[in-house]
């Protein structure tokens, strides 16, 4: 019969007996939780680099424009943010990562709710894509178009044209794939499907709507309109850059190792970039232009998205010198067609973008100039080219023929500040504009 000592030993051996056998579960289970929430606060740290890129473009854009019109692009870039995000969420997430079983778009995960934590940070996350997406075309359009119409616009593009393509290039994250993910199409982070999707929907804007009152002479010459405040957008270029490291590197949605080397590209494409566009203009014996350059920086960004995780740093700085000479070059083909970009949208999001995407193909580590990768990224280039484009260019020619896309004459010369918000960005030097509509 065993004594009180003797049952008290019983017991310490078979707890120490069952900690040893339950310990390497216990720890795995342990570690396998931590990782989950590592992963959460890095997500969510990059959501909130993300979402301060539209701080980034605001002032970027707001410095380009004229003064008469700052207050009214600061608006489109606050509220953008604010109608795009609901949208995402009603419709947008839903269509882009729901099951996709038809290889065309989601349909499930609308509303999302009673989900899974990590499904919440990945919404959050995958929002400020959308808002980045949404607010590419605010600075092309900028100086002439009416708001309310800017807005409507900007609902079409958060609930169908971007999530949609976007369906196509990383859906699902549930059931089902894209079809041109199926294809073993690259872009990582969103060089086409966040950029050069924002850059088409600019670009048919644009068209739309046509230049700003004395933007070309008579005989088709571009007139230079110079922004009001170039400081602004050389902070808002360091803002943009210092936010697509939370862009390309949140984008691993996980705390690994790859996010150094990821951003390392991303930093040495940005550089590479302004480096591009300045040795271009010198080539070309133009001036050196700052805007230019930090548009350059920005179109190395662009196009380092899609293959920052799958090249090494030397392809990098070529991605970014070549984003720098598609830029500007860019820039000169939208004069030549009398297309009125006023903060150059278009060559830094779809032209930079679709050369990045190329050159996720063309620079993938261990398959170097693979022709079937670079074929599948043409056909993905060509599939953003040809669903955003022609959308948009409807859309945008309906909200034309309905509401009105582009602001009076008589409005657009007295500056839209005042005209569609009644507020003035500088009133002690705007007091020729405060009198009574």
């Amino acid at each position: 019969m065993l004594t009180s000592r003797n049952k008290n030993i019983v017991r310490t051996v078979s707890a120490l007996c069952l900690i040893s056998v339950s310990a390497p579960a216990l720890a795995a289970g342990q570690a396998a939780s931590f990782q989950v929430s590592m992963d959460t606060v890095w997500l969510v740290t990059a959501a909130a680099l993300v979402f301060f890129m539209q701080a980034g473009f605001a002032l970027l854009e707001g410095g380009m424009v004229r003064s008469k019109n700052t207050v009214n692009v600061i608006m489109k870039n606050y509220v953008d943010a604010c109608v795009g995000s609901i949208v995402f969420w009603l419709i947008g997430y839903g269509l882009m990562f729901g099951a996709n079983h038809s290889g065309w778009f989601g349909t499930d995960h609308f509303l999302l709710g009673n989900a899974e934590h990590m499904d919440y940070s990945l919404l959050l996350f995958q929002t400020m894509f959308a808002a980045t997406c949404v607010t590419i075309a605010s600075g092309a359009m900028a100086e002439r178009t009416r708001y309310e119409s800017y807005l409507l616009g900007a609902i079409g593009i958060t609930a169908i044209i971007y999530p949609v393509y976007g369906s196509w290039a990383w859906g699902s994250l549930y059931t089902g794939s894209g079809w041109l993910k199926q294809m073993g199409f690259i872009d990582f982070a969103g060089s086409t499907v966040v950029h050069s999707i924002g850059g088409w929907v600019a670009l048919a804007g644009i068209m739309v709507l046509g230049p700003r009152l004395g933007r070309f002479d008579a005989d088709g010459r571009a007139r230079p309109i110079p922004g009001h405040n170039l400081t602004l957008v050389a902070l808002g270029g360091f803002i943009l850059w210092l936010g697509w490291f939370g862009f390309n590197g949140g984008s691993t949605a996980a705390a690994v190792p790859s996010i150094g080397l990821i951003n390392l590209n991303t930093h040495l494409a940005a550089a590479s970039g302004a480096v591009g566009a300045m040795a271009t203009m010198w080539l070309g014996r133009r001036p050196i232009l700052m805007t230019t350059t930090v548009n350059g920086s920005i179109g190395g960004l662009v196009a380092i998205t899609a293959g920052c995780a799958t090249m090494e740093p030397m392809f990098a700085v070529i991605t970014g010198l070549v984003a720098g000479l598609v830029l500007v070059g860019g820039e000169a083909f939208l004069q030549w067609l009398r297309l009125d970009d006023v903060v150059g949208a278009v060559p830094v999001h779809a032209f930079c973008g679709a050369w990045g995407t190329l050159a996720a193909g063309l620079f993938k580590t261990g398959d170097l100039f693979n022709p079937t990768q670079v074929t599948v990224q043409f056909i993905g280039v060509a599939a953003g080219f040809l669903w955003a484009f022609p959308l948009s260019l409807l859309m945008y020619y309906a909200i034309d023929k309905t509401i009105g896309l582009r602001a009076g004459t008589l409005d657009e010369q007295r500056g839209l500040d005042f005209t569609e918000h009644s507020e003035i960005g500088y009133p002690e030097f705007q007091t020729a504009v405060t009198h009574d509509k």
